[in-house]
């Protein structure tokens, strides 16, 4: 049965991949064997996640890359096919996020979160799935959020970009089932990262967030690696166009 989850041989890049939830489902993945190809913009912390993702014995390599450059977005690519021999494994994760209410944003916020969190996304599978295609096989992992399902206030951009994740997740997924290729996306909750020491260190919206989660807590990023490994493998081949809310019961209220 464990065969089923084990990714030894597989290649995995993922973006947005030196911190935060990014590094951690490196992390799960390496953990179940997987090859990783690290991607994110900052040199320093992505020889960083190196090390603490190749201490689980595979093989990792990172490379800089701007997600929003579609010229280095393809040469990146191009890159991992060159050093690794194949991608078997995507994982769109680079994002941002600006909270400010609807009234207060600018033209430039809007711009930079959507471009980030879709455009992002749709130039690495635009890159990636090619070669997948010739092969007759991968896996396309999307980071969505429950946001793309539910709302709340100062989070405009970042809810529309999840959303608009989801419905990316299907469309692909449509398109190339029939390459036999799986898309689907985690939806994550609040989950304690550097990234979110500033909602963590606010006791109303960390109040808020606990109240709120039937399970009363934040999430922890070693919760998100089961997801993961379930989604790269080879359980969960019949699977696709799904978004899995890995929310503490966020989104069944």
């Amino acid at each position: 049965m464990l065969d089923l989850f084990d990714l030894t041989g597989k290649v995995a890049l993922v973006t947005g991949a030196s911190k935060g939830l990014g590094k951690a489902l490196a992390v799960g993945l390496a953990k179940a064997g997987a090859d990783l190809a690290l991607c994110a913009r900052n040199p320093d912390d992505l020889e960083t996640a190196r090390g603490e993702v190749g201490k689980y014995g595979s093989r990792v390599e990172h490379f800089t890359l701007d997600v929003l450059d579609a010229q280095k977005v393809q040469e990146t690519t191009e890159a991992v096919l060159q050093t690794f021999g194949r991608i078997d494994i995507l994982v769109n994760n680079a994002g941002i996020n600006i909270r400010k209410p609807v009234l207060e944003l600018t033209e430039d916020d809007w711009d930079r979160v959507l471009s980030t969190n879709l455009k992002g996304y749709f130039l690495m599978a635009r890159a990636v799935v090619p070669d997948m295609i010739k092969r007759k096989k991968g896996k396309v992992i999307n980071m969505a959020s429950i946001l793309g399902a539910v709302g709340l206030e100062n989070q405009l951009p970042y809810a529309s970009s999840k959303g608009g994740v989801i419905q990316m997740t299907k469309v692909m997924a449509l398109e190339w089932a029939r390459h036999h290729i799986n898309v689907n996306a985690i939806g994550p909750t609040y989950f304690e990262t550097p990234l979110v020491a500033t909602l963590r260190g606010d006791p109303e919206r960390f109040r808020f967030i606990n109240e709120r989660t039937p399970m009363g807590r934040w999430g922890q990023p070693e919760e998100l690696e089961g997801t993961v490994i379930f989604l790269a493998s080879t359980a969960s081949d019949f699977i696709t166009g799904q978004t899995i809310f890995v929310d503490g019961g966020w989104t069944a209220w």
